[in-house]
């Protein structure tokens, strides 16, 4: 927990709901234990959305195609490309990106991230990583290849739930990796000098990455 419970439960009830057909795939994640982003981030990916207005977006990681679906109706001009390699989840995204009339609107690719991302030449002005956490610091440079410049990179569920300032030797073994994986990509975003960023202890945690 990186905010006090009070306060995040106090925040959380200044929130609208979201549509219906969100609120069904909400209900689907929690029975079915499928992650989909918080609803601070939800609030704050919303907010971003209506503030750049992006035409291309890409993202790093369906599940089920909550995200998508999300930022799809909070920018509705969009085309947005969402990459997924889960093949148990794929199946399931294609069939909600139909049965709410987005498959116009959202292409789904499948297949590792890292290998896709590399034969892609579009530049898109919003990319979305909320993938495996170990691996941001590797989809890192095709990620900022794609994005074009004064372009927004969002990165989701980067502090961890507050793990990330402890020692690794403080961490589980089987998160010591990721641990120090996402430290480094946290390194690295804020001393590139393409980019500008900011990290925000929203949700598990998210950075802004503007593209000078």
């Amino acid at each position: 927990m990186i905010v006090d419970e009070r306060m995040l439960t106090y925040i959380r009830s200044l929130f609208g709901e979201p549509s219906e057909a969100l609120q069904q795939l909400e209900h689907y994640s929690h029975e079915n234990n499928v992650p989909i982003i918080r609803k601070e981030m939800q609030s704050l990916l919303a907010f971003l959305l209506t503030m750049n207005r992006p035409s291309n977006i890409l993202e790093i990681g369906t599940a089920i195609g909550f995200s998508a679906l999300f930022m799809s109706e909070h920018c509705p001009g969009a085309q947005i490309t969402t990459i997924e390699k889960y093949e148990k989840r794929i199946p399931v995204a294609k069939e909600n990106f139909v049965k709410f009339g987005k498959s116009d609107k959202i292409t789904l690719l499948e297949g590792d991230a890292f290998d896709i991302m590399k034969e892609l030449q579009t530049a898109y002005d919003f990319i979305f990583m909320d993938a495996a956490k170990g691996q941001y610091v590797n989809f890192l440079p095709q990620v900022l290849r794609l994005l074009s410049k004064g372009g927004l990179l969002v990165s989701d569920n980067v502090l961890q739930d507050g793990e990330i300032v402890e020692s690794r030797f403080a961490v589980t073994r089987r998160n010591r990796t990721i641990h120090s994986r996402m430290r480094e990509y946290l390194y690295e975003l804020n001393h590139r000098e393409d980019i500008v960023t900011t990290v925000l202890p929203v949700a598990d945690g998210v950075t802004l990455s503007v593209k000078k």
